[in-house]
């Protein structure tokens, strides 16, 4: 949960050496719901949007009382992609986690702009059985990569034998 609160919006290369000084100091979800807003707000600093630090700050709070909810998006600042990343990336649960690379993906290959309830039915039938998080890690891997939002790279890609925006 904390890489992916981390990552929204910053680079990766930016997050991971704060995500190690922050695991360091806050390892669970009882030593951070434990800690001083300004402590977490001091070792988030940099990272920007310190809203995220404070929502996670009372997701590990809700964490430490009640354990893991099912529904990942009940916790505070954890919206539906969080939600199903976490859940597939952690506990291999099958479920789909749309970013805005994904959802590039997707709309390319099929050929046609999708409202988010559209994306995410199409997101969850493509899903391979038993297979939630390698699936989701190499369609964000697709998009940042090889689909980028400027320009595809289609000769590049692997599936553009089946793409409909393949050139």
């Amino acid at each position: 949960l904390v890489s992916e609160v981390m990552l929204q919006q910053t680079q990766a290369a930016r997050v991971v050496p704060r995500y190690e000084r922050f695991l360091a100091r806050f390892p669970d979800a009882a030593a951070l719901a434990a800690a001083p807003v300004r402590d977490v707000l001091e070792e988030w600093s940099g990272l920007g949007y310190n809203r995220r630090a404070l929502a996670l700050h009372a997701a590990a709070r809700e964490l430490a009382a009640h354990g893991w909810p099912a529904d990942l998006a009940t916790l505070p600042g954890v919206g539906g992609y969080t939600a199903a990343a976490v859940a597939s990336f952690a506990w291999d649960a099958q479920r789909a986690a749309v970013d805005v690379n994904v959802r590039r993906v997707i709309e390319r290959w099929d050929g046609r702009p999708r409202t988010a309830r559209e994306l995410s039915a199409r997101a969850e039938e493509l899903l391979p059985a038993r297979r939630a998080a390698q699936w989701n890690q190499a369609m964000m891997e697709l998009g940042a990569r090889v689909c980028g939002a400027r320009r595809a790279d289609c000769a590049a890609c692997p599936v553009s034998a089946w793409c409909a925006s393949a050139v």
